[in-house]
């Protein structure tokens, strides 16, 4: 099982992946979300750097705010600095689209993007559709440096839902998805996957999104310090809960139910035109003072990996087994380091 990391991109942080990389990490994603972090092709640039083994790419790249040929440039100019250790993660971005009250790509829209982008990765020309025309497009001067296309860049697409996650199999040569804490959950996602025809699963690469925190003997999955190193995450799988509530109807998840009513009046406090400003307030850095309330045992223990350290490592084992390759780690900002050495010292040392 590989352990990585989810970068919040951030300029002016790149030790954080540099230890990350010296800890045994094996990836480390930089989120792309304009209107809350630094750039990640910016952040990426320093990362390749300053490292020389973890491989590094987006986590993920949103295919609203960047035409393919943009994001295409970007990740191989990256992949020039960093060869041989360069990924394109891509999805439809609800945080980075919501924040600007604009909806993330329909499937339709992404299965088109994903089809477009594919040979422009490659250094392929692509027809790509730019206002109401379809135009033949290439990367003209590829050589000299300026870009990489020798070196493949794998393509992983983040799935969450049944399409997209069949996206993923129809164009992807992995999938970024839900954790689950239920091993047994991954045949459906398998189903999912290969909706539209089977994968080779040996060289198809998954990877859960997550945080982890080891507890001490006898604490509590809702300690003070597993709510300051995962609360974040938990909160934002709240702000994701109201996305779908407020813009489809859908209901939240068991696990939500005792906080639910009181987080909708909450936001609802705030003007309709301008609450896409406030949903994702701290989005996966922090927890802002008055949703501190909200992070509960429940929601904490449904959609964090909190364990000791044996009962980790068994699940990791039991979650490798059932077909995930990665576990992707996003622990809250200020604690960060913290976490990594932690997860360095008592989980990756010990994963054969």
């Amino acid at each position: 099982m590989d352990i990585g990391i989810c970068v919040a991109s951030h300029i002016n942080d790149i030790q954080y992946v540099v230890r990350a990389e010296e800890l045994g990490f094996s990836h480390a994603w930089m989120a792309d979300s304009q209107m809350i972090w630094s750039d990640c092709y910016a952040t990426l640039a320093l990362v390749a750097d300053r490292t020389s083994t973890i491989n590094i790419g987006t986590g993920v790249a949103i295919s609203g705010t960047r035409p393919p040929a943009v994001n295409a440039a970007g990740i191989a100019t990256i992949n020039a600095l960093a060869p041989g250790r360069t990924f394109f993660g891509v999805g439809a971005g609800n945080t980075a689209m919501r924040i600007m009250g604009l909806p993330p790509h329909k499937i339709k829209e992404l299965d088109l993007y994903l089809t477009e982008i594919a040979p422009l990765l490659k250094g392929d020309e692509s027809m790509v559709r730019l206002g109401s025309k379809d135009i033949s497009i290439r990367h003209i001067m590829p050589d000299k440096g300026f870009v990489n296309f020798e070196d493949e860049i794998p393509i992983y697409v983040s799935g969450f839902g049944p399409k997209s996650l069949a996206l993923a199999g129809k164009h992807g040569d992995g999938a970024v998805i839900a954790f689950s804490q239920n091993p047994s959950s991954m045949a459906a996602v398998w189903g999912m996957i290969e909706k539209e025809g089977a994968v080779d699963r040996d060289n198809f690469y998954t990877t859960a999104l997550t945080t982890m925190v080891v507890l001490d003997p006898g604490e509590a999955t809702d300690s003070p310090r597993v709510k300051h190193e995962c609360g974040a995450f938990a909160m934002a799988s709240v702000h994701f809960a109201y996305d779908q509530y407020r813009n489809f109807g859908h209901q939240p998840a068991n696990f939500l139910s005792g906080i639910w009513h009181d987080y909708v009046k909450l936001l609802e406090t705030f003007p309709e035109e301008k609450r896409h400003q406030r949903i994702h307030a701290g989005h996966n850095c922090w927890v802002i003072p008055e949703e501190e309330q909200f992070v509960t045992k429940e929601i904490i223990e449904a959609t964090c990996l909190v364990g000791t350290q044996d009962k980790i490592l068994h699940k990791l084992s039991s979650l490798k087994d059932a077909g995930l390759n990665q576990l992707m780690l996003l622990p809250s900002f200020d604690p960060r380091f913290e976490v990594i050495e932690r997860v360095g010292k008592d989980i990756i040392s010990h994963l054969k």
